[in-house]
């Protein structure tokens, strides 16, 4: 254990200020999610620009590939969350029913398998299992965000719990500890939004059609 906080203090030190800034406007991104503001979007697109290269720089391409789909999220997100209805001031929250939960979850599921499988045959991919699964289910989760559905929240917390094993062991400290306090926001998070739903117009609250 002292072993494994050592070589963490180490990579710790070691961060690059391009990291620092992706960290940094990554929890700016996170806390005006939470407070349901516009300008998340402005900040999650720098910060996944940097991670853009940051991550095919180590050889994780998944997790390249998933913040090139961060950053065309956040232009698409940014047109979604100023769409109105019902006179709100702002886009309204929504839930997605317990089937279509389940449906997507085995769809992304099978995904996860069929990429992981051709990375570690194809592909000199570290971890590849893992990363395909981080990146498929965020994939999934950040379309949930866009359209501000309220369990978005609940992937995040498992997302991010496997995500912080990762990127310890690609030496990326600092996003690591980003990570484990993405599980506190997400947390407070799923509270705020749930809240804010239970506020909602009853004519809003009603579940979409899958």
């Amino acid at each position: 254990m002292t072993q494994f906080f050592q070589q963490f203090i180490q990579q710790l030190i070691a961060t690059s200020a391009l990291e620092w800034i992706a960290v940094i406007l990554a929890i700016a991104y996170l806390l005006l999610a939470i407070k349901e503001s516009l300008w998340c979007w402005p900040a999650a697109f720098v910060s996944t620009s940097i991670y853009i290269f940051l991550f095919f720089d180590v050889n994780l391409y998944m997790e390249s590939a998933l913040n090139l789909y961060y950053l065309l999220m956040a232009i698409y997100g940014w047109q979604q969350w100023q769409q109105k209805s019902n006179g709100e001031q702002q886009k309204p929250i929504l839930i997605w029913p317990i089937k279509k939960h389940l449906l997507l979850i085995g769809l992304t599921s099978i995904l996860v398998i069929i990429s992981a499988y051709l990375l570690n045959h194809y592909t000199d991919q570290d971890f590849a299992l893992i990363d395909s699964f981080t990146t498929w289910f965020a994939v999934l989760a950040t379309y949930m965000v866009t359209q501000k559905i309220l369990e978005n929240w609940l992937y995040w917390i498992v997302i991010d719990s496997v995500s912080i094993v990762l990127y310890v062991s690609k030496g990326f400290a600092l996003t690591a500890m980003l990570f484990f306090s993405y599980i506190i926001l997400a947390i407070i998070g799923w509270i705020a939004w749930k809240r804010h739903y239970e506020l909602q117009d009853s004519k809003i609250n009603g579940s979409p059609d899958f």
